[in-house]
């Protein structure tokens, strides 16, 4: 029994030895670095105290002036956590082919929605990416223009009644906001009319959140996924949920198989989809699977995001009157010169709402934070801040949005930072709410679309204000990657007359 109690202590003590000098990586390398703790490194407060921003942004104030870049951990594994402007360009745009992938978790075989172009790599990603970049030129985009204001003046009807029932006339906007991106990505990416405005209880919304927020595994799993995603690949686990996975690939057969049937044309991205299916042939073309990815990660990525920008957007509306005031008098004038109609043309003449979106997305960039891997040993012109081959790397875009160097006074919502002699003052990549270069976000020109036009409708009909319950600064969702308020958002609405 002493023996074995003796091996125990010996085993445990190795193992401990070794997890502590894994990470020491960056304190034998010299390299400034946030003290990990075992074993999840810098993660240590993530999903339980902090939100992933109140984690990183400590991290970016205490060390930028140090070095291109500062180290931390996840879990057990070193990270390159990027805190130089000029080494951010490099790796987004100058030196992309080294750092082009993303090094998200993806299992096509067991877990096809993964088999996405936010997730895929490599030469995968190229072939796919090349295919889909037709999908979103301006030309498709005012195709799909008329189905989303659709969708926009039907939340303006819903928002309508909201608020002739609501107490006080106070509304919880997010879940409206999200209804709104719901039906119009079911419409434009799956074909549906989903009707979730109406019908909260929706299953295409329902499964839309359980995509977000679900995983087929617990935390710690889910959190090794993302630490680990190769790893996680061969030994063959998920990360959504088969009820999801199931949901989807399940809906987008039987819109493909109905279309080609009765042979449906539609302008969205479906028929975009299934144009490239059977104009590659049977060797090239997208299996059921590959479109279903697609469609879905439409989904993920203009669903939530969205909404949620134009959730924070309104907040921040409310908060300062004077610019809602300012944004009405210039939607309520260009749409008086069009029979007050929302067209594709006249959205792209209201300048100060492109500049409230631009300055909503830096002070609250849904996705805070890009990640790439070096496919190369990287020279930074430093031998102590060389990037090995493999590595992983961190680019806070919260902690950019927040720097008082780029942004005076980071804290204050202030659109005219994003007149164009604004803009021109600033360095490359000091606003990275899309990413910046080849692998920028696809579909930024959509879902700055629908968000352009859910918003000049939405402050045409209302005014929003602060209601007793709004919270003079908001806090972040701690479950989540992706940015959100943790208690929604309530604001009084004041319907106005036409």
């Amino acid at each position: 029994m002493n023996i074995i109690i003796a091996l125990l202590a010996i085993t445990f003590t190795l193992v401990f030895y070794l997890l502590k000098y894994q990470q020491s990586y960056w304190r034998r390398r010299g390299v400034p670095h946030d003290p990990p703790s075992l074993p999840l490194g810098t993660l240590k407060e993530w999903r339980r105290t902090k939100s992933i921003c109140e984690i990183f942004k400590p991290i970016y104030k205490q060390f930028k002036g140090t070095g291109p870049f500062c180290g931390i951990y996840f879990l057990l594994k070193p990270t390159v956590f990027v805190l130089d402007l000029e080494l951010t360009k490099k790796i987004l745009i100058k030196d992309f082919q080294n750092f082009q992938d993303r090094g998200v978790f993806h299992n096509e075989t067991s877990d096809p929605l993964t088999g996405n172009l936010f997730q895929l790599d490599g030469p995968k990603w190229q072939v796919l990416r090349k295919k889909l970049s037709p999908t979103f030129t301006s030309g498709k985009m005012k195709l799909m223009f008329p189905t989303v204001v659709k969708v926009a003046h039907e939340l303006i009807e819903v928002m309508r009644e909201k608020t002739k029932n609501a107490p006080d006339n106070v509304l919880e906007i997010t879940e409206l906001q999200s209804r709104y991106t719901a039906d119009v990505i079911g419409s434009c990416a799956f074909g549906l009319e989903c009707n979730s405005l109406h019908n909260p209880d929706a299953e295409f919304v329902i499964m839309g959140r359980k995509a977000l927020i679900e995983r087929r595994h617990g935390k710690l799993i889910d959190t090794f996924i993302e630490s680990y995603p190769s790893l996680a690949r061969k030994l063959n686990l998920c990360s959504l949920t088969k009820e999801v996975e199931d949901f989807y690939v399940e809906i987008v057969r039987n819109t493909l198989e109905y279309r080609e049937k009765n042979q449906v044309k539609r302008n969205d991205f479906m028929n975009i989809l299934l144009e490239l299916k059977n104009k590659e042939g049977a060797t090239d073309g997208l299996s059921v699977e590959e479109i279903a990815a697609q469609a879905f990660v439409f989904l993920i990525a203009g669903f939530e995001t969205s909404s949620t920008t134009m959730s924070f957007a309104l907040y921040e509306l409310a908060k300062n009157q004077e610019i809602q005031d300012r944004l009405r008098l210039e939607i309520t004038a260009i749409l008086r010169e069009h029979n007050n109609e929302c067209t594709y043309e006249n959205i792209h003449q209201m300048k100060y709402l492109e500049q409230v979106l631009s300055e909503t997305l830096r002070k609250y960039p849904v996705l805070p934070f890009l990640e790439r891997y070096a496919k190369e040993e990287y020279d930074t012109g430093d031998p102590r801040y060389l990037i090995e081959k493999n590595m992983a790397v961190f680019i806070f875009t919260y902690g950019i949005h927040y720097d008082p160097e780029y942004y005076p006074d980071p804290e204050k919502f202030d659109p005219e930072r994003f007149t164009e002699e604004e803009i021109q003052k600033r360095p490359a990549c000091a606003w990275l709410p899309f990413g910046d270069g080849p692998r920028n976000c696809i579909g930024l020109r959509f879902g700055k679309m629908q968000a352009l036009i859910g918003l000049a409708l939405l402050i045409k009909h209302f005014r929003f204000s602060f209601a007793p319950q709004t919270p003079a600064e908001l806090t972040y969702n701690k479950e989540t990657v992706l940015l959100s308020a943790e208690h929604g958002i309530h604001l009084r609405v004041e319907a106005l007359k036409d």
